[in-house]
């Protein structure tokens, strides 16, 4: 059998479930013409609460499967695992690029003279020196507000992205942080939460800006295969293939539904 150009094979894109679709849903208007594998982690989701060493494993084994899978490149769809993994997993794969998500916090941090910016982001995205090194760059820009967002996550997870239930998840976490203030702009820090873009829109005010890093990723993908010269040249619409380590059926469909919102 003719072994398939390595031009021609798949992107691989990862989550801890279904976070990633709105990385994925940018990739592939970046990008065309790839073809695409994603695979979201809903068994064990979220990472955000998990240990760092679980998560690294479990980060380790899902780059291994892809890579055998025959991904020319892995993209880390998931600000957690980026910011826990992603330098072990690239040294450990020297021959796939890996590419990781970093939360907008440049962006949102130059929107305005000295803004005040809310960060959204899991617990443990947080509390690694990656974050903190990254906001302290740009600490003298503006005034951030870090919130943990406790079961954002899940909420998503099951399907909800609107409504009364989001709506009452949204005020229990930013309420406290907040208590009464407005803020220039809004980092989403977990690739899960542009799922709920609208919802928190709403709940922060019209005057907020809303910045995350899906857009950002995917150029950076786009130049890091153009520079190893595995840029598919092909112009019709790349093939998808969407998995899940969760058993159940439903989550495919809801993968299905997210990417066509």
């Amino acid at each position: 059998m003719e072994e398939i150009n390595i031009c021609e094979r798949p992107i691989a894109v990862i989550d801890s479930g279904m976070g990633g679709l709105s990385v994925l849903k940018v990739l592939r208007e970046v990008l065309p013409g790839e073809n695409y594998i994603y695979f979201g982690d809903s068994a064990n989701a979220p990472y955000g609460e998990k240990d760092g060493d679980e998560v690294k494993e479990i980060t380790d084994r899902n780059i291994a499967m892809l890579s055998e899978m025959g991904a020319k490149a892995v993209v880390i769809a998931c600000n957690t695992a980026t910011s826990v993994a992603v330098r072990e997993v690239r040294e450990k794969y020297k021959n796939i690029p890996i590419i990781g998500m970093e939360p907008a916090v440049k962006p949102a941090a130059m929107c305005a003279k000295h803004p005040t910016v809310l960060v959204m982001a899991t617990p443990l995205t947080l509390m690694r020196e990656k974050f903190r090194s990254l906001i302290s760059r740009y600490e003298d820009k503006a005034d951030f507000i870090n919130v943990p967002c406790h079961g954002l996550v899940e909420l998503v997870e099951k399907g909800v992205v609107e409504g009364e239930e989001m709506d009452n998840c949204l005020e229990q976490i930013l309420t406290p942080y907040l208590n009464g203030r407005s803020v220039d702009a809004v980092v989403l820090g977990c690739t899960h939460y542009i799922h709920v873009k609208d919802s928190i829109q709403r709940f922060v005010g019209a005057n907020a800006t809303v910045f995350d890093g899906a857009l950002g990723t995917a150029r950076e993908t786009e130049r890091r295969l153009a520079e190893m010269g595995l840029l598919n040249q092909s112009h019709g619409k790349g093939n998808l293939t969407v998995l899940n380590s969760s058993p159940d059926p439903r989550l495919i469909e809801l993968s299905n539904k997210l990417l066509n919102k």
